[in-house]
């Protein structure tokens, strides 16, 4: 995936690049400082990915990717904020480090110097772009508000999990690809099938992680497994489970486990009842989906194509 990374780089480059010293200091130095705490900005690298594979240069596409990777670090800022957590990629959150009410302000800022970015487009372009963006950061709110639904739930159904985590995690994939191929001048077709391929991609990634919080190895995925087990969160494994195993998963919950012992007996039973299985099937459908939307779009560079499928693969079956 050579090209991908390069374009990870050129992402990163153009990042270092933004000032964000401006007055008041309180406003903009969390910005520069949620941005430099790193990720693998990986979003904005698919939309320069989008971009070249019409043969156009992707530098077309560096604003709105860079528009993209804003947002996405101002959604961390005020997820961390409603999560109360006090560490982001192992470094203080925005709100830890200075306080509530800035951290609130600043990534509101944050979300403004989205829609700057991501409106540095040639105009014949900008008002799909705008659409396809707004459309994209209401369907992320409505899946935040999803998932904080689910807490006060004790059963969700397959299809309300799918579509949380199509809004929360797969559909700002989606756009990136989206928008990437918009700004190339590529059909309306070839844009959609590319944003279905991002959805796709997206959600067989999320089911991974689901995965790998479950049953990572803690040397590569760097943390106990178990977390979602410990918080009683309804992923697709417990949604599988409570299906596959309706007694035997209520008379753990009568138990009233606690810690290791609770994520052993829990794993356990989402193996043997073949939960853990039909996820990973649920995942492999969804990859082949993601495979067939891609190869569908009518681009023009078949190597970074087949680049892009290898991607997808990789976010699919990734052990960390």
């Amino acid at each position: 995936m050579d090209r991908i990374q390069a374009f990870v780089k050129q992402v990163e480059a153009a990042l270092q690049e933004q000032d964000f010293s401006m007055e008041p200091r309180e406003l903009y130095e969390p910005m520069g400082y949620i941005l430099n705490l790193g990720g693998k900005r990986l979003r904005p690298a698919l939309s320069l990915a989008a971009c070249a594979l019409f043969k156009e240069d992707p530098k077309k596409a560096l604003m709105p990717a860079l528009g993209i990777e804003v947002f996405h670090n101002f959604s961390l800022v005020h997820d961390d904020i409603m999560d109360e957590a006090d560490l982001r990629r192992g470094k203080a959150t925005v709100h830890h480090k200075w306080n509530r009410d800035i951290a609130i302000l600043s990534g509101d800022a944050m979300l403004v110097k989205a829609y700057q970015y991501i409106a540095q487009v040639e105009p014949q372009y900008l008002p799909e772009v705008l659409e396809t963006f707004s459309q994209t950061a209401l369907e992320i709110c409505e899946g935040q508000q999803r998932d904080m639904n689910f807490e006060s739930r004790s059963e969700v159904a397959e299809e309300e999990y799918l579509l949380m985590i199509r809004q929360k995690t797969a559909v700002l994939l989606g756009a990136a690809l989206k928008i990437g191929a918009l700004v190339a001048g590529a059909g309306t077709e070839s844009a959609n099938m590319l944003y279905q391929f991002g959805i796709n991609a997206g959600l067989a990634f999320q089911i991974q992680d689901d995965l790998l919080d479950a049953f990572g190895d803690p040397e590569k995925v760097g943390k106990k497994p178990g977390g979602d087990i410990l918080q009683d969160k309804e992923t697709l494994l417990m949604i599988y489970t409570r299906k596959m195993a309706p007694k035997e998963i209520k008379k753990l919950e009568a138990k009233d486990l606690t810690g290791s012992e609770k994520v052993k007996a829990y794993t356990e039973l989402i193996t043997a009842c073949g939960a853990k299985a039909a996820a990973e099937a649920k995942r492999e459908a969804l990859l082949k989906e993601a495979l067939f939307d891609l190869e569908e779009a009518h681009t023009q560079d078949t190597a970074l194509k087949e680049e892009l499928a290898q991607f997808a693969t990789w976010l699919s079956h990734r052990d960390r």
